[in-house]
């Protein structure tokens, strides 16, 4: 039983592990004290002068354990051999959490990702809803753009401020919800925003510019809602919608 409980907290701590890399990126994760980090890593090949030598020095500032990896066993921690710059750092994200968590909140007010693979979409809707009338995002970990430099940069700072739900996909979290009131943004929908009754517990979803809520998702929703458009405009691109909602009453 022990070993079992020390097993799900050592899960749940590594659930909550985003890694990051890219040399700018690092010197303004260690930077910001905001920031829980975890560990850094270093490849062995990296010359120990300009924007290295500032990470290196404000980890040790902070005390932040260095480990060093051959090239390849780098790009595997990073993910991204092309652009990581040899370095990557893993932060400990307490706004990440695991979707199950939801099922013992009793309001709420949420958005759901269903296919939004532009990490600079991601960033800008992680921004609206920080900045809005939402206590957080449902993001799949399957078919969706991942929490990257992209997006940190897209969201302006804002990507630690707001819960940030896990799930492998909605279909896995959403029949769980009980009592909880599902919208999908479409289109074709005769209802629009303007005119959903308020719910104690609500979940909003976008599905991708291209394709939309998909009809698996759909069929899990309670109703499909829409933006009311004037002069013939046939859509608006995701961040935007996700503004509007992020702002409605």
């Amino acid at each position: 039983m022990q070993d079992s409980q020390e097993y799900k907290e050592k899960k749940a701590f590594f659930e909550k592990i985003i890694t990051l890399y890219g040399r700018n990126v690092l010197i303004e994760v260690l930077q910001d004290k905001s920031i829980t980090i975890h560990k850094l890593h270093m490849a062995t090949t990296n010359k120990t002068d300009g924007a290295i030598k500032t990470i290196l020095s404000l980890a040790k500032s902070r005390k932040i354990e260095v480990t060093y990896h051959e090239k390849n066993s780098l790009s595997r921690i990073s993910k991204n051999a092309k652009q990581d710059q040899g370095v990557a750092i893993d932060i400990i994200a307490k706004s990440y959490q695991n979707a199950k968590e939801l099922q013992n909140i009793s309001q709420f007010k949420l958005l759901a990702l269903d296919g939004i693979q532009n990490p600079q979409n991601l960033g800008m809707i992680i921004r609206s809803c920080a900045a809005g009338n939402i206590d957080g995002i449902i993001l799949p970990k399957k078919n969706s753009a991942k929490i990257s430099p992209l997006v940190i940069k897209a969201s302006a700072g804002t990507l630690f401020k707001l819960p940030i739900y896990f799930c492998n996909t909605l279909e896995d979290i959403l029949p769980s919800l009980k009592d909880t009131k599902i919208y999908a943004l479409s289109s074709h929908a005769t209802n629009d925003i303007y005119n959903v009754s308020p719910a104690k517990k609500s979940i909003y979803i976008l599905g991708s510019e291209s394709d939309g809520v998909s009809p698996e998702i759909k069929r899990l929703c309670n109703n499909s809602i829409s933006i009311p458009m004037q002069r013939g405009v046939e859509s608006l691109n995701v961040a935007v919608t996700a503004s509007l909602i992020a702002f409605m009453k």
